[in-house]
């Protein structure tokens, strides 16, 4: 059965509202998207760790799907005079019946990071039997190894860990970096993300590689200090964490930053500077990642 589909600019005040009306009034799925993503102003929604988000985005788009005979207008109108909403200029789309399982799987191929790792979904076979093969299926958790931030740390990983070393993954994810330090022999690795999908994603992720699963919220964090802590997640949450990150690396430990927009790599690397000699590693696509030398 194929559907129907709007999206709809709205401000953070009118974005919630208006989503909860459209659901009430017979949507089948609102969501929220940032209007600014892929931008150089994108905003993530963050909160201190431990702490839930507590705001959208300034700009936003609600995006909502009907069935294929619902009266999309006449909802719109109605659900807009519940919630004070200016109906703007808008177009009506039509959405065809997939099987979203194939059509999701067909999207995800092994992905070769380096000459000894790739990166594997649980329905491929693995291209080289003799590389490090992570299997990790896609899910609710940032990290697949297919966006540029994720295979800069997982190519830094591969060249400097020699072995033994202890990792703290912060802001995991899938996590897919802790996972992959440990592959390449790392003696300890661990995450923490502050959302409970994440850690129970990366747990099954670390069972399927069979690997330790210490993955934790940041109220269950075991504080411990790392000789390398990583952290892929975007340059405002790098900024408010640099003392945080700071105070977990070990004396002569490494911090590597990933993440981070071209532009913006001078003010991440100036809010670390107390701590760390910074210098850019490599970028891609417009991201790069940053690596520090703790000083004590």
């Amino acid at each position: 059965m194929p559907w129907q589909s709007v999206t709809l600019p709205a401000t953070a005040e009118e974005a919630d509202r208006l989503s909860d009306a459209l659901m009430v009034l017979g949507a089948i799925s609102v969501s929220i998207e940032d209007a600014a993503a892929g931008t150089v102003i994108e905003t993530p929604i963050f909160g201190e760790p431990g702490m839930p988000p507590d705001a959208l985005w300034r700009d936003n788009y609600v995006v909502a799907l009907f069935e294929q005979h619902a009266n999309v207008a006449q909802i719109i109108q109605t659900a807009a005079a519940e919630v004070a909403y200016t109906v703007p200029n808008y177009q009506i789309g039509h959405v065809a019946e997939q099987d979203w399982v194939r059509l999701t799987q067909a999207e995800f191929d092994p992905i070769r990071i380096s000459d000894r790792l790739w990166i594997i979904p649980s329905w491929h076979q693995a291209p080289d039997d003799k590389a490090i093969n992570l299997r990790l299926d896609p899910g609710l958790a940032f990290g697949t190894g297919s966006h540029p931030t994720t295979r800069l740390c997982l190519q830094w990983l591969d060249q400097n860990i020699v072995g033994g070393e202890s990792v703290l993954d912060y802001g995991c994810g899938s996590g897919i970096l802790a996972i992959a330090a440990l592959k390449f022999g790392a003696v300890k690795a661990w995450g923490i993300d502050i959302d409970p999908q994440a850690i129970t994603t990366a747990k099954g992720n670390a069972a399927n590689n069979q690997v330790p699963d210490d993955f934790y919220l940041p109220d269950a964090d075991v504080a411990a200090r790392a000789n390398i802590v990583v952290a892929n997640i975007l340059t405002n949450p790098l900024l408010a964490l640099a003392p945080l990150l700071a105070e977990r690396c070990l004396p002569r430990g490494k911090l590597v930053l990933s993440g981070i927009l071209v532009e913006q790599a001078e003010k991440v690397i100036s809010a670390y500077a107390d701590w760390f000699d910074i210098t850019e590693w490599r970028s891609e696509d417009g991201w790069v990642c940053l690596i520090g030398d703790k000083r004590t």
